[in-house]
């Protein structure tokens, strides 16, 4: 029996609502987002702009509550808004469903054809791997930007009147007009630029996505973006200086676009930009990390620049933005129970934190750690090795020693004499709202060094799914790369530290280790595998979701609320406060107070409602289970200190697992992996290929699977870059 049977059987109610949840992505999908780029499309043609904006702020900016940017709140902010929170409820049915069990019927003719738009197409070059869908949309985001300002181009051409301008003079009106218009072009980008930093967002989830495999998209953007806004202040500073306003630049109106404003706008926008430079940012991270904090000053002085009407076509993606960071910022407040760390001997540790049973996640999702003993600010991302069924009061993942703070940690966790409490603050996890590894008869997942750590955590899921729910799962190849010997210990962490109950019978598993700078074991100066347990703190807290099991609710909830609060807000000031002084003039009221009044609103907005939802969530997990479950993790666990599989050869492994696990690993030396060979030796109608680690083994993996030598390979690439 399939996992899609189980499903099937266990409650009538779940076609009821997976019809629901294909109804609200089919709304909220071809409806109102089809909706809002058609409305993007037209902006810049006449029709909008002479026939349908006259109309719509006729009817809007007529309100004495809104004022003038009811129009682009009703037009451009509530609809995103809206698909947030179907989002949310979409979501929400899916965890109802438990989705990673139904994807295994998934293996239909309608996916097989478009997983060929899945396929990587371009491989190397500056956008990285980018499969077909990708790449068409791409092109078509950049068509946009062609065609809008193209459009604005013409109309705003056609004003300028060559009996004006003498012929050798033209040439200023119309730079003039086409520096504005790059502005107009660069805000498009703006408009979709925090979407895919919204770590926790619907709307990612929404369309399949998450943010660790959008970050691609968040540096197109960026790049495009400052590209516009560099083009578009230059243009200007060009202008001004051959008609002899350069004083322009230190102009801030009242009423009205303030320069000043915005080149203290580009000013940090071109410093991000700067340390997003490879080498930079691969040589000195931490500037670069710093440094993209200057965003907050970057759109503080762009809304003051361009005024909070017009602010209204931005905002949706960086209201999003905000409310995730504020959850972020609320959950990285608690001090998370730190239990035991796993040592070992190839500089890696795998660290065990406490976690509430009712936290889940799927495989190859991330979090984000903070050790203040090292650096209060910097934040790192790590996979989740832990599967949330199979270890349910416990969360895991691996930290290897490669940069400075990986280092600093492992040397305070693998010390002689390690501390007794290690204070750590997590925010997270965050991973696919979904799973589709089910779907194919064969996984070959191909790792290097690191790279393994989220194919540990999809292995355990398998694991989970072939004992306790005896779904048919597909054939498992991992094909890992490792520098020397010492880093085969890694393969021990596919077997939870403090689980018992793993039968690896019904999952058939190869393992093909390549050490690639060994031509044979060393095991001089070997330390074995060891547990360190740490001391409980009073003030520990275990891992839990910062909304509680119902998230994605309390997300749709907040989202609500919070803009409701700030229309209502929003709409006291103007009426009682900006009203009586403008009339809905807008030649009157300062943009630059009514900018700032509306900031504060949307920070006040945000912040109340989303620490009400978390104080009532926290209100409710502070119960005598969750307390004896803390106070339960004082001392180590019988189990002891768990043995090597590849280090204690001469002695016979007790453990079932551990035999089963030894007898499917294949160790090479000397050598790297014939991935071509090894991947087109696999047998399947359909063959997931997951590649994870540095990004020339990527590339080759997705050179192999795009060569159209093999039809049935499905490529995915498994990565968190910056």
């Amino acid at each position: 029996m399939d996992a899609v049977q189980i499903v099937k059987s266990s409650s009538p109610s779940h076609e009821g609502i997976r019809i629901v949840r294909g109804a609200i992505r089919l709304f909220a999908v071809f409806v109102v987002f089809l909706g809002t780029l058609f409305i993007w499309f037209m902006m810049p043609t006449n029709t909008y702009k002479q026939i349908w904006r006259p109309q719509i702020r006729r009817k809007a900016n007529s309100s004495t509550f809104l004022g003038s940017a009811g129009a682009n709140l009703l037009v451009y902010t509530f609809p995103i808004l809206f698909i947030a929170v179907l989002g949310c409820i979409y979501l929400h049915l899916g965890n109802q469903l438990n989705d990673r069990k139904m994807e295994s019927g998934s293996n239909d003719r309608k996916k097989k054809r478009f997983a060929v738009w899945k396929q990587p197409i371009l491989v190397k070059g500056p956008l990285g791997i980018v499969s077909g869908i990708e790449l068409a949309l791409f092109a078509m985001f950049v068509a946009l930007l062609i065609w809008s300002f193209s459009m604005y181009l013409q109309s705003s051409f056609a004003k300028i009147s060559a009996a004006k301008h003498p012929d050798e003079h033209i040439w200023k009106p119309k730079l003039e007009s086409a520096a504005l218009m790059l502005g107009l072009v660069g805000n498009i980008c703006l408009a979709v630029l925090f979407f895919p930093v919204a770590r926790g967002s619907s709307v990612l989830a929404l369309f399949g996505l998450t943010s660790e495999g959008s970050i691609k998209y968040h540096i197109w953007l960026g790049h495009l973006g400052m590209t516009l806004f560099t083009a578009h202040g230059l243009c200007y500073i060009i202008y001004w200086a051959a008609t002899n306003q350069i004083s322009q630049m230190i102009r801030w109106d009242k009423i009205g676009v303030s320069n000043l404003a915005g080149e203290l706008s580009l000013l940090p926008g071109l410093i991000m930009w700067a340390t997003t430079i490879p080498r930079i940012r691969r040589q000195m991270f931490e500037l670069f990390f710093y440094t993209h904090y200057l965003y907050i000053l970057f759109v503080i002085f762009f809304i003051l620049h361009v005024g909070i009407t017009y602010t209204c076509i931005m905002l949706p993606g960086f209201y999003l933005f905000l409310v995730d960071r504020f959850l972020r910022f609320l959950q990285s407040q608690t001090r998370v129970r730190l239990v035991s760390a796993r040592v070992l001997p190839g500089e890696t540790i795998e660290l065990n934190l406490a976690k509430t049973p009712g936290l889940k996640y799927n495989p190859t999702s991330v979090m984000f750690i903070n050790v203040p003993s090292i650096s209060k600010m910097q934040w790192h991302p790590f996979t989740i090795t832990s599967n949330s069924s199979l270890e349910p009061e416990m969360i895991s993942t691996v930290v290897k020693s490669e940069g400075s703070w990986t280092k600093k940690l492992c040397q305070m966790v693998s010390s002689p004499f390690p501390t007794d409490q290690i204070e750590v603050a997590v925010e997270g996890p965050y991973g696919p709202a979904s799973t589709q590894f089910l779907r194919h008869d064969t996984l070959v997942m191909v790792s290097g060094g690191s790279g393994i750590t989220p194919f540990i955590s999809i292995i355990r899921e398998l694991l989970l799914l072939s004992t306790s729910f005896k779904c048919k799962v597909p054939n498992v190849i991992l094909i890992c790369a490792f520098k020397n010997s010492l880093d085969l210990t890694m393969l021990d962490l596919i077997l939870p530290m403090f689980s018992t109950s793993i039968d690896m019978s019904n999952l058939n598993l190869q393992i093909q280790a390549y050490v690639t700078r060994e031509t044979e074991p060393k095991t001089d100066g070997l330390k074995p595998v060891r547990s360190i347990w740490f001391k409980p703190n009073a003030t520990d807290a275990p891992v839990s979701p910062i909304l509680g099991t119902n998230n994605w609710l309390w997300l749709a909830l907040i989202i609500t609320s919070s803009f409701i609060m700030f229309l209502i807000l929003i709409g006291i000031i103007t009426r009682y406060y900006i009203y009586p002084i403008d009339h809905n003039s807008n030649k009157i009221f300062s943009y630059s107070i009514r900018a700032v009044l509306n900031m504060l609103v949307t920070c006040v907005a945000i912040a109340s409602t989303a620490s009400g939802a978390v104080l009532w969530n926290k209100k409710k997990k502070k119960n005598a289970m969750e307390n004896k479950q803390i106070q339960s993790m004082e001392g180590p666990s019988p189990m002891g200190t768990p043995q090597s599989l590849f280090y204690n050869a001469g002695r016979e492994l007790e453990s079932l697992p551990q035999q089963s696990l030894a007898q499917a690993t294949s160790v090479h030396y000397g050598g790297r992996p014939d991935l071509k060979k090894l991947i087109f030796e696999c047998n399947g109608s359909s063959i997931g290929v997951l590649a994870s680690g540095p990004k020339t083994l990527r590339h080759e993996v997705a050179t192999i699977c795009s060569s159209g030598l093999a039809e049935n390979l499905h490529f995915e690439s498994i990565s968190f870059s910056w």
